[in-house]
């Protein structure tokens, strides 16, 4: 310690004052002494601890001590030295040196922030500058003191154990770094492309691990197959029949197990092609239920395996016996194949117009004796009327009551074809109560079979035969008969209306003799009347006096 007022003692120190007398004056006192006048400021811990624990005769520089003419040493505070040890026991033993400030400071021992490791022969980098000191300097030797200087670091395996038993002879950073073990070098990967099983896709995000367990990478692994590394089979061995023995590439690749690569391509070398809408539907629509119980051998000898029947067994009977593809295809179930052709084979050979109809115009719901939704196809009524509302309201049911050769009755077929309803094919019509003779068979039906009155029903019963019924009356009313019929045959027939057959021999008091026979009728007969505004030639009465017609000047021959 430094004397601050050089060798002038009585500058602190007074003599002759008794035994008793304090040689040395503190100012203000020994507990507060500004030790700052010593040139050795105590700061921080140092501030802290009482004088005795530094100022005792073991922390005296023995150069010092021979110069302090003292017995009891005990009562100097000359002799200290400004270096730590000289208070501190080295815990280093000497390897680092006596200036403890490089290192550590005076307010935590423990705590080193000012050590600068990369000036070291060893740079601490990556995870190695979160290691605690003491994870690499152990104790040594007898003493246990902690070892600073010549630790090997030539090698990882200097401080770390080899987790690949020697398996690698290159370097531990050939393939790790001191960022962390498990993330590998960048620059210098291991490329596992030059074994016999290169990584390709998911598998270059498995882990070393995941394959080599217990990091043994001498043991050699299987892998011809997937089921060597994954298993059990999540299939539960549905696929062993195959050729491939189940092997997972046939439907899965390494990009992932989801989704499979398994397509359309691919399901043609299965036992049943994806054809047509097939070829668009999800695979689970059809291997059910979802997750580890999914089917995939599936049953599909007939469509209902899998569909519904639209048709509510129909067509279950021979000869279809559920046989969609008869009618259907799997291109669209909608449109059917089920042709002209082959509706002659059905009980119901489409003729006529009945080619031109749509399906859906017959076999709609609510029709064929069905009240649901489904659409019917087995009609077991097949007359006209099962589809077509009877126009004559029931008139000709004796007639349609007749049957066919087969069996069937005539039904409409009685009068119309399927060519045209208009048309009617061999309507006899001799064999009603009015024969059609004459001109009247070059008359349309409708010119007599006209709607009732107030509907659009034609009638064809109950139509009146006389002539009047259908004709206007020329002659005004002249020749109705008692009972109110008109015998219009008297004088005309069907064939024509003129010329009259009008026998005026026998139906007139006036016999046509000599001259008068190649008289023309409207000769004599002039008179015309206005009948509800129209002219009418009058028969009744005829003069018969021959200058009613000749004049008083004409004398009989």
């Amino acid at each position: 310690m430094k004397n601050p007022n050089g060798s002038d003692c009585v500058r602190c120190h007074l003599e002759h004052n008794g035994v008793d007398f304090a040689l040395v004056h503190w100012e203000p006192s020994l507990k507060q002494f500004d030790h700052r006048l010593t040139g050795y400021p105590l700061v921080d811990k140092h501030a802290g601890v009482e004088c005795e624990k530094c100022h005792t005769p073991a922390h005296m520089v023995s150069a010092d001590r021979a110069l302090i003419q003292r017995k009891d040493l005990s009562y100097s505070f000359l002799g200290l030295s400004k270096e730590c040890v000289t208070c501190h026991t080295d815990p280093h033993k000497g390897q680092l040196g006596g200036d403890c400030q490089r290192c550590h400071n005076l307010t935590d021992w423990k705590h080193v922030q000012q050590f600068d490791h990369s000036k070291t022969k060893y740079p601490l980098a990556g995870l190695h500058a979160q290691v605690a000191c003491n994870k690499c300097h152990l104790p040594f030797g007898p003493d246990y003191s902690v070892k600073y200087t010549g630790i090997k670091f030539d090698t990882c395996v200097s401080c770390h154990t080899d987790p690949h038993k020697g398996t690698f002879k290159a370097a531990c950073e050939s393939c790790h770094t001191t960022s962390g073990w498990k993330k590998l070098s960048v620059s210098v990967q291991f490329d596992h492309s030059k074994t016999k099983y290169p990584l390709l896709g998911m598998h270059l995000k498995v882990g070393c691990s995941g394959c080599h367990a217990g990091g043994d990478f001498k043991r050699p692994l299987a892998f011809a197959q997937c089921a060597n590394c994954h298993f059990p089979d999540p299939h539960k061995g549905q696929f062993q029949a195959r050729a491939s023995k189940g092997e997972c590439s046939e439907c899965h690749s390494v990009n992932g197990w989801k989704p499979s690569p398994f397509g359309v391509k691919e399901h043609a070398t299965s036992h049943y092609p994806l054809e047509g809408k097939h070829a668009a539907v999800a695979c689970e629509k059809c291997h059910t239920p979802a997750g580890k119980d999914t089917q995939y051998k599936v049953k599909f000898a007939a469509c209902t395996d899998c569909h519904k029947d639209a048709h509510d067994k129909q067509f279950a009977a021979a000869p279809y016996q559920d046989r969609c593809e008869d009618c259907h295809t799997v291109r669209d179930f909608h449109r059917s194949t089920f042709t002209i052709a082959k509706h002659k084979n059905t009980r119901f050979a489409l003729t006529g117009v009945h080619a031109a109809v749509s399906c859906a115009d017959c076999h709609k719901a609510g029709l064929g004796g069905r009240t649901d939704k489904i659409l019917p196809f087995h009609f077991e009524d097949r007359t006209c009327t099962a589809c077509h509302t009877d126009p004559h309201k029931g008139e000709f049911k004796e007639r349609m009551a007749q049957r066919h050769p087969d069996g069937t009755s005539l039904g409409c077929e009685a009068c119309h074809t399927t060519r045209s309803w208009v048309e009617v094919k061999s309507f006899d019509h001799a064999k009603t109560k009015f024969a059609l003779v004459g001109a009247h068979r070059a008359v349309a039906c409708g010119d007599c079979h006209k709607p009732v009155q107030g509907s659009h029903e034609i009638q064809f019963k109950g139509t009146p035969q006389a002539c009047e019924a259908c004709h206007a009356d020329p002659h005004g009313g002249q020749f109705v008969a008692k009972n109110g019929i008109t015998k219009c045959a008297d004088c005309h027939v069907v064939q024509r209306w003129t010329p009259s057959t009008f026998d005026h021999d026998k139906r007139t008091p006036f016999p046509l003799q000599g001259g008068h026979a190649n008289v023309g009728c409207s000769m004599c007969h002039t008179l015309q009347r206005e009948i509800q505004g129209k002219p009418v030639l009058f028969y009744k009465p005829t003069p018969k006096n021959c200058v009613d017609c000749h004049g008083a000047d004409v004398r009989p021959a």
